[in-house]
């Protein structure tokens, strides 16, 4: 009985410790699950053959892609889509309310998801330590601290899941210069019904066909973004960006598309249909986002 015991109390004190270790324990499924259906525009997620359909990741990759609705200090904050891999996230997804609070004061501390993934099939903080690659990378967050609204919420963005090895020059110069300006933009003009800022955004990576980290972790070829957002009833406003992931000054941009060219260009660079926003199945008919012209700035 003592030893029942001695093993019961063991047991109690590595979950307790793993609570504390581990304060963003996200759900990993073969799907996005309800919880997570609120991060994409009408509840539908993109649509990619044979890697996402109807939320879900087909069978035959079920080892290649994995749904993360992201959890955090007792609520879900956005969701990915995580290349196991590769290593990186395809994508992540969020609403955006408006990225207030400056986030002076939050714990920045990288954060892993234990039931997401080994070592094997997940980048660790390591990855991005004494990087010496050339030209420079470090993380770049595909849902970035500016755009999480209040401090829990951007604290939920710094978890390995949610960031790619990018260029540093190009995050902190023509990538950050971009998001700032998406920022302005949705705030201004995306205004739901209560007039309070309201669009959802898509992010994502495209993954380079042999350059890594650490011998372990995808680097990015390229980048891009897209939003949209319901003005006014059956009014819609959306964008979208693309960048190189390589070394670039502030002063080289991003290049605005409309959602209709993002969607044209992963196509190629995919070899399948994508289709970040549409209607949900069995239509699949084109959304209103894909039909407006890119927003230049």
């Amino acid at each position: 009985v003592l030893q029942v015991m001695m093993g019961v109390l063991k047991l109690l004190s590595a979950l307790f410790l793993l609570s504390l270790l581990c304060p963003g324990l996200s759900e990993v499924d073969g799907g996005f699950r309800k919880n997570c259906k609120a991060f994409f525009l009408n509840g539908v997620t993109p649509y990619i053959p044979r890697i996402l359909e109807q939320g879900t990741v087909p069978k035959p990759n079920l080892k290649s892609y994995k749904p993360i609705c992201q959890f955090y200090k007792n609520d879900y904050r956005f969701a990915t889509l995580y290349d196991m891999n590769n290593k990186i996230p395809m994508f992540s997804a969020y609403k955006f309310t408006g990225g207030r609070g400056s986030g002076n004061n939050i714990d920045d501390t990288w954060k892993i998801e234990p039931q997401g993934a080994q070592y094997t099939h997940q980048a660790v903080d390591q990855d991005y330590k004494n990087v010496n690659t050339d030209p420079l990378v470090n993380r770049g967050h595909l849902f970035p601290v500016m755009h999480a609204d209040g401090d829990d919420a951007k604290e939920s963005t710094y978890t390995l899941t949610n960031i790619v090895p990018q260029v540093q020059t190009f995050n902190g110069g023509s990538w950050k210069l971009m998001e700032e300006n998406v920022t302005k933009i949705m705030n201004q003009s995306c205004k739901n019904s209560n007039n309070n800022t309201e669009a959802y955004v898509v992010t994502g990576a495209v993954p380079s066909e042999n350059n890594t980290l650490n011998n372990r972790v995808n680097i990015p070829s390229f980048m891009w973004t897209a939003f949209c957002c319901e003005i006014s009833t059956n009014q819609w406003h959306s964008g979208a960006h693309w960048g190189d992931n390589r070394n670039k000054s502030k002063k080289v941009r991003t290049v605005p598309l409309s959602v209709a060219e993002l969607n044209n260009k992963l196509t190629n660079m995919y070899e399948k249909p994508f289709n970040i926003f549409h209607y949900n199945f069995p239509s699949l008919k084109i959304h209103p986002c894909n039909q407006h012209d890119a927003i230049m700035f």
